[in-house]
């Protein structure tokens, strides 16, 4: 997963956000996936190129913004370290993925008359 700005041509970029802060968004939910699948924080921010210390940062962010933690890290050593997402993780990520995908089928219609509607030139 490499970190692209606006990969479709056409979509829908969905933030939830609560008050005054960010609770979740596309960059958020991409670290998480990338920590469930390489079980390692350093490696899901390496895919999205991304470097070490941003990856660090928003996992203590996010593991701040919930009631608990949402990612469990174990620091390297003899054994090795790594990181894995908690039940909570596992859920704000599943949770904000059906969003993901609620909104673009709810709005698809809507999205496609806007898409038509923009000129040539602004189309890619």
């Amino acid at each position: 997963m490499v970190k692209v700005r606006h990969p479709e041509t056409a979509g829908l970029r969905i933030r939830v956000v609560l008050g005054d802060g960010l609770i979740i968004g596309p960059g958020r939910a991409d670290l998480l996936e990338g920590i469930r699948e390489t079980g390692s924080i350093a490696a899901a921010g390496r895919r999205m190129g991304m470097s070490y210390k941003r990856a660090w940062q928003l996992a203590e962010t996010l593991n701040a913004t919930f009631r608990g933690p949402v990612i469990l890290a174990v620091k390297g050593g003899v054994a090795g370290g790594g990181a894995q997402l908690t039940p909570l993780g596992d859920a704000v990520l599943d949770a904000y993925r059906n969003l993901q995908t609620a909104s673009a089928e709810a709005g698809a219609g809507a999205l496609a008359a806007l898409t038509g509607a923009v000129a040539a030139s602004g189309a890619k």
